[in-house]
């Protein structure tokens, strides 16, 4: 009888063991630019990428990170997202501007989307920007105080229905900044923003409600894999999970009181979390637990993206670090 709990001992102990060896793998710092920080990464196949950030920074590669190479857009604003609904078509958005290319990056064009007038006294932030069809796709952030950069007026959301060349206001039942959004499919979006928000569609984004995240705590980013399994990460390593779409948010323990910035699924089981302070996390159990790993760098990340394969962090002072599977 001791034997056999013996060898199950051993035999968990070696689990858990891989379990952490596996979880210690695959990241390396790829390059760092220099002094400004990288905000957002997004690639359309393991050779061809982009990374954006400070002062309308933004490089892309063409040979899997070997190389950068710097295209110059019209602003200097911090660019807060990149992001391509196919391999041509991408958006970017900074301060107020939003640029659209149609293929796959060697031209950008600057759209006009809203009239500064509109906002009185305010200045509209673009802070994230998603498609759910060819034609229908939104942008989120806040209306920033004109007298005061620090103090937030009201919450912003734009959609377009014709590809981007037209936007529209929607008008939401919050006032906080809005800093993430992400859509299964064409009907069911979330948006996360400031004090815990949680907005929700199921009708196209015609119109949105709360949901009940249980926190106070700055939510930066949420990631859907389906219409019920879903995740939002946020300030004081806060971790949310969700099985049913939202209508009930569950914390995850994480040990972890860094500030996290993205997560990122690349299949149903397996995650990633990127935040503060070099901080990464993964799971391997569809977002039950999460392990740290050694993302070979201090700085704090505030980009992801994640593939089956390989997958691309970015962050402060420029630091790019990469994972391969």
């Amino acid at each position: 009888m001791n034997r056999i709990r013996k060898s199950v001992f051993l035999i968990l102990v070696l689990f858990l063991f891989t379990q952490l060896i596996s979880a210690q793998r695959g990241w390396e710092v790829n390059r760092a630019k220099g002094n400004g920080d990288l905000i957002s990464v997004f690639f359309t196949s393991s050779d061809d990428g982009w990374v954006a950030g400070d002062e309308g920074y933004l490089a892309f590669t063409n040979d899997g990170g070997k190389s950068w190479k710097r295209k110059i857009l019209n602003t200097a604003a911090n660019i807060n997202e990149i992001y391509f609904r196919n391999d041509d078509n991408g958006y970017l958005v900074a301060g107020r501007k939003m640029f659209i290319t149609k293929d796959g990056g060697q031209s950008w064009r600057e759209e006009i989307i809203v009239n500064p007038n509109e906002f009185k006294d305010g200045i509209p932030e673009f802070l994230s920007i998603r498609f759910n069809s060819r034609k229908q796709g939104f942008i989120i952030g806040a209306v920033i105080d004109k007298n005061d950069n620090e103090n937030i007026i009201g919450s912003l959301l734009l959609r377009t229905v014709d590809g981007g060349e037209t936007w529209s206001r929607i008008i939401v039942p919050t006032k906080v900044e809005l800093f993430h959004l992400d859509f299964d499919g064409k009907s069911h979006g979330w948006i996360v923003g400031d004090m815990g928000t949680i907005l929700a569609t199921t009708n196209n984004g015609n119109s949105w409600v709360f949901q009940s995240s249980g926190t106070k705590e700055t939510l930066y980013n949420v990631d859907f894999r389906d219409e019920r399994e879903g995740y939002a990460v946020g300030s004081n390593g806060i971790i949310l999970r969700t099985l049913d779409g939202g209508r009930n948010w569950i914390k995850v323990q994480s040990f972890i009181k860094n500030t996290l910035f993205r997560v990122d699924f690349a299949d149903d089981k397996n995650g990633w979390i990127v935040g503060s302070k070099g901080t990464i996390l993964r799971s391997f159990d569809r977002g039950r637990s999460w392990v740290r790993q050694d993302s070979k760098t201090s700085s704090s990340l505030y980009g992801l993206f994640m593939n089956k394969k390989y997958g691309w962090s970015v962050g402060k002072e420029g630091v790019i670090i990469r994972y391969e599977k």
